[in-house]
């Protein structure tokens, strides 16, 4: 082995069986790691099983790539304003998403949009109380860092939700980007209450001249061609937080190349794509809504300026402190 720095670690694997604090009873090992690279590390506490506590065993060098590729994180923690974020900072609210041009900084006051003290996957968290509540969204610009040219990206949140038994028949977007609407350049995530089932779906509309350039009525759109990720059976549930993150990559290369990956708690869920994605933004026009037609808890809302790898998204999933843990001083 080449010479070189020596990392010694002494981590805790957790074998199997999910994470620490949930309730699970798990079968715990410790191990003494040396290595001489922390990418090395990286995939020797990935091999050895779900990384639980193994995160903050390591180096702020080690977790500097994703820190370095973050734009944007919220984490309600004291605040409804983001925690971290190269553009503005603020969360806004407006009576509906065609009068944002009226926002105001803050929550509403009507407080159909609150933050639950102690109520998230870790601190604090969002909490949409009914369908009809007004819009509240941070600005997309820079937040949501926006390129003409071979863009790609990774956005990740954390929801708590009974789909049963707190949502109501329809649609619902939890988490929804675009500068114009739901079916022209957008990115959503959604919900469909429906009598037979409750599916979720990942969105990525390309413009709509772009994806739809007959202008074809939605219904006659056979799914396969829709831009849609759907998961029949979700793991959301009373009391349970799911991790949800979608990676998008080579987006406006004006090619039929562009691939979008969805994952729920760390693991692959479905892909779209290869396809041509090119979505043309206005960044100052661009928003990032929470809740539109919602009912239920979000947390740890965060953005980065690349697609995070396999094991990445398996860290992010696996972090005792969350997103906040790579920002800390």
């Amino acid at each position: 082995m080449k010479s070189g720095p020596v990392v010694l670690a002494r981590v805790i694997i957790m074998n199997g069986c999910g994470r620490l604090g949930l309730g699970v009873r798990c079968v715990m090992t410790t191990s003494l790691v040396r290595m001489t690279r922390s990418a090395t590390l990286l995939r020797a506490l990935l091999a050895a099983g779900t990384v639980c506590a193994a995160w903050t065993a390591l180096s702020g060098a080690q977790q500097h790539p994703l820190r370095e590729a973050l734009t944007f994180h919220a984490s309600f923690d004291g605040g409804a304003d983001a925690t971290y974020a190269a553009g503005d900072p603020s969360l806004y609210w407006a009576p509906s998403f065609k009068e944002r041009q009226k926002a105001a900084k803050g929550l509403p006051p009507g407080g159909e949009v609150r933050r639950v003290v102690g109520g998230g996957r870790y601190g604090d968290a969002l909490h949409v109380t009914t369908r009809k509540s007004p819009i509240v969204f941070f600005q997309g610009a820079q937040n949501m860092p926006y390129r003409t040219a071979n863009w790609s990206g990774t956005v990740s949140f954390w929801l708590s939700v009974d789909p049963e038994g707190e949502l109501e028949p329809g649609f619902c977007d939890p988490v929804q980007i675009t500068p114009r609407a739901w079916n022209d350049a957008a990115f959503f995530v959604e919900f469909e209450k429906r009598p037979e089932a409750i599916p979720f779906r990942l969105g990525v509309y390309a413009d709509f001249n772009v994806w739809n350039p007959t202008k074809r009525e939605f219904a006659e759109i056979p799914a396969g061609e829709r831009p849609l990720i759907t998961v029949d059976s979700p793991p959301f549930g009373r009391g349970r937080w799911t991790h949800v993150l979608f990676t998008f990559d080579r987006f406006n290369t004006g090619k039929p190349d562009g691939e979008v990956r969805l994952y729920l708690n760390g693991q692959p869920s479905g892909s779209l794509g290869p396809r041509q994605q090119t979505l043309t933004w206005d960044p100052g026009e661009t928003t990032i809504a929470l809740g539109l037609g919602y009912i239920g808890l979000l947390d740890e809302l965060s953005i980065f300026n690349r697609v995070l790898t396999d094991a990445e998204i398996r860290l992010l999933h696996a972090l005792e402190s969350g997103v906040s843990g790579l920002i800390r001083e």
